[in-house]
C-alpha cells in the first residue's frame, strides 16, 4: 500500500502470483469481490485481443496532459489507452504477464505524481492498467455487454455481470433517491465491518430488475453457505 491507497496491491499481487502459481490455462479472467456472474462468461477474448468492459469514467482524452507523463507522444496516439480498468477483463496469460510489472509501476509512478494522483484519485490504478496495457501495444476488444451497474443500468439484458459498486437507494414506492440514504436500500458500504446477514430484504415494488436480481443472488449465495455469519 502507497499513501494510503490499498488499491496498488492489485498490480502488485498479479506480478506475484504470475510469477510464483503454476497455472494452466492460457486465458485469465480478471474481476472483483463486488462482481456477481449471472450466467457463464464466454471467453470473449481473441488470440490478438483482450476483451474489457469500457467505463465511461476512464476518459484519457480528457487527460492527455497529465497521460503524457507515462505514455509519451512516441508510443502512439492517447486513443491507443483504452478507457477500461483492469476489471472485468479477459486475457491470455502471456499477455497479462507482460503488462502486469509495467501496470505496478506506472501505477505507482501516477501515485507519487501530485498532479496525477489529485486527477485519477480512486480510479488511478485503473488508469494505471490501461496505460501499461497501451505500452506494449496491447487494445482490448470493448465489450459493453460484459456488465451492468445498478442502480444506472436497470435491465439485465443479455450482460454477464452485476457490478455492485453504486449505492442503490428507494423509497418505498420504488423511486430512486440516489445520494440520499433511501427507505431501502443496498450499498456495500454499509457492511465495511462485517458481512450483510441473509435474507437481505427484497426491494419494494417498482425497482428495476437489476436491483431485485442482485439482492436474490446475494440471499442465494449466503443461503448456501453453511458457514456464513453476519459480521465475519
Amino acid at each position: 500500500m502507497v499513501g494510503g491507497y490499498i488499491v496498488l496491491n492489485r498490480p502488485w499481487a498479479f506480478v506475484q502470483w504470475l510469477e510464483k502459481a503454476e497455472i494452466e490455462e492460457d486465458y485469465i479472467l480478471m474481476a472483483e469481490p463486488d462482481h456477481v456472474i449471472m450466467k457463464p462468461i464466454p471467453n470473449l477474448a481473441t488470440d490478438e485481443f483482450p476483451a474489457a468492459f469500457p467505463f465511461f469514467y476512464i476518459t484519457p482524452k480528457q487527460h492527455e496532459e497529465v497521460l503524457r507523463k507515462f505514455f509519451p507522444k512516441a508510443k502512439g496516439p492517447i486513443i491507443n489507452i483504452d478507457p477500461i480498468g483492469n476489471s472485468p477483463v479477459i486475457i491470455k496469460k502471456s499477455d497479462l504477464k507482460k503488462i502486469a510489472p509495467t501496470w505496478k509501476n506506472v501505477s505507482m509512478q501516477m501515485k507519487d505524481d501530485p498532479e496525477a494522483d489529485k486527477v485519477f484519485g480512486w480510479v488511478l490504478e485503473m488508469y494505471g492498467y490501461a496505460v501499461a496495457s497501451a505500452l506494449h501495444g496491447v487494445q482490448h476488444i470493448l465489450r459493453k455487454d460484459f456488465m451492468i451497474q445498478p442502480p444506472w443500468d436497470t435491465e439485465l439484458g443479455d450482460k454477464f455481470i452485476i457490478h455492485y459498486t453504486y449505492g442503490c437507494d428507494y423509497s418505498l414506492k420504488g423511486k430512486l433517491t440516489y445520494g440520499q440514504i433511501g427507505e431501502w436500500r443496498f450499498d456495500k458500504r454499509s457492511f465495511t465491518r462485517g458481512a450483510p446477514p441473509r435474507n437481505l430484504p427484497l426491494p419494494p415494488p417498482g425497482v428495476p430488475e437489476s436491483v431485485v436480481t442482485l439482492v436474490k443472488m446475494v440471499n442465494e449465495a449466503t443461503a448456501n453457505i453453511p458457514t456464513w455469519r453476519e459480521g465475519d
